[in-house]
């Protein structure tokens, strides 16, 4: 195993166990590692498993967090609605760690970026709703989920790609444009934006593309697409490289 670079600011992402991974592909975690060290990052991962006395110590650790995508759903639960029949299963321990994680966050004024569902579960965490099914509830002809697509003989699964228009705040700062295209892999999104949070871009048909914290100056950003794909994608990078330079903040300030 690598040794880690302790020079660099050290940005926590919630994963799976190793036994767990062992039976799932890699890739998707790989892609978040990725855009971290590209931006000047260390990536370190936090166990979902991890009793609350350890998760509390390890975020106390580290300088900022990644809230990766996830193939579950959000206890429709936690936000006081009734169960969509397309609603996948929950993941119990991710929702647990995130929002320990978060709770840290905001208590120490680390910086955050949500990523897809971990822009849901921040939402969700400062008491926002849900959308748990686009298709059904929305009618939308933007397709956001991923597609399916057979090549000689193999199935694969690639995102759809649609556009976005960014209101005033960080991530249009960044974008330096009010209309880009982004990539696209979800069936819910935020329908309330929670407490502090504010809308700052959407999809033509008006799903949520991204939410960012106004309570203070602490840098919290959540996006329903997936920069962490979009290496070569300005924007993308911009984000990964505004969130280390928040994070470098938080690391010198020790």
């Amino acid at each position: 195993m690598p040794t880690q670079d302790h020079t660099r600011p050290r940005v926590g992402v919630p994963w799976r166990t190793a036994t767990e991974e062992a039976a799932n592909s890699r890739a998707n975690i790989d892609d978040y590692l990725r855009a971290v060290k590209r931006a000047g990052g260390e990536p370190v991962l936090v166990s979902l498993t991890s009793a609350p006395a350890e998760l509390k110590r390890q975020a106390a650790e580290l300088d900022a967090f990644l809230l990766p995508g996830s193939p579950a759903d959000i206890d429709p639960a936690r936000f006081h609605a009734k169960r969509h029949p397309a609603t996948a299963d929950a993941d119990a321990a991710r929702e647990r760690t995130d929002f320990t994680l978060l709770e840290h966050a905001f208590a120490t004024h680390k910086p955050v970026l949500a990523i897809c569902y971990g822009a849901q579960s921040l939402n969700v965490f400062l008491g926002g709703s849900l959308i748990q099914d686009i298709p059904s509830e929305l009618g939308s002809k933007i397709c956001h989920s991923s597609r399916t697509e057979r090549t000689a003989g193999q199935i694969r699964r690639s995102d759809s790609i649609h556009g976005a228009h960014f209101d005033a705040g960080r991530v249009l700062d960044l974008s330096g444009a009010p209309e880009m295209k982004v990539n696209s892999s979800h069936h819910q999104a935020i329908l309330e934006p929670g407490r502090g949070l504010r809308i700052t871009a959407h999809a033509p048909d008006g799903v949520v593309e991204a939410v960012e914290w106004t309570g203070d100056s602490n840098w919290v950003v959540g996006v329903q697409w997936h920069p962490e794909r979009m290496p070569e994608d300005a924007l993308a990078e911009a984000l990964f490289r505004d969130l280390l330079s928040a994070a470098s903040q938080v690391r010198a300030a020790k």
